[in-house]
């Protein structure tokens, strides 16, 4: 079966953000890359991006992967109010729905507060302290 796993670009706070999900999350990060390490002979990146993040991989559960990366200058900047996809989560209990989204949403904007929803599962959506918009969610199985 595929999975899917969400890609995010950042303005150069990617490994700030990561040391936050990876705070609420846990996991480990499967990869690392740092913009210094893709040059070449004949091409490198200015010196202010070298240690911005090219790639990061943080692995949640076993089943997951959140992933990243700094945008170069050169590419522009990221509207970070734009309209973006959110990141759904589906947590295993309510618990760990209320542990997620309180500490995902910490210092950022709630759009719905966490609770049972008029759709029957246990949810809230909110965007993080570097804008991404998250949706955590747990219904019970019967």
């Amino acid at each position: 079966m595929a999975s899917i796993n969400p890609h995010i670009h950042f303005n150069g706070n990617t490994e700030e953000a990561f040391e936050f999900y990876k705070s609420v999350f846990g996991g480990t990060y499967t990869r690392l890359v740092r913009f210094k390490e893709l040059s070449t002979v004949g091409f490198t990146f200015p010196e202010e991006e070298l240690n911005k993040i090219m790639h990061i991989a943080l692995s949640i559960g076993g089943k997951s992967v959140l992933m990243a990366s700094d945008v170069p200058n050169m590419l522009g900047t990221v509207n970070e109010n734009e309209n973006r996809s959110k990141i759904t989560v589906s947590a295993e209990s309510k618990e760990e729905a209320d542990a997620i989204f309180n500490g995902l949403s910490a210092g950022g904007t709630v759009e719905f507060p966490i609770g049972n929803s008029p759709w029957g599962s246990y949810f809230g959506a909110f965007r993080d302290k570097y804008g991404i918009e998250w949706m955590i969610d747990f219904t019970e199985q019967k």
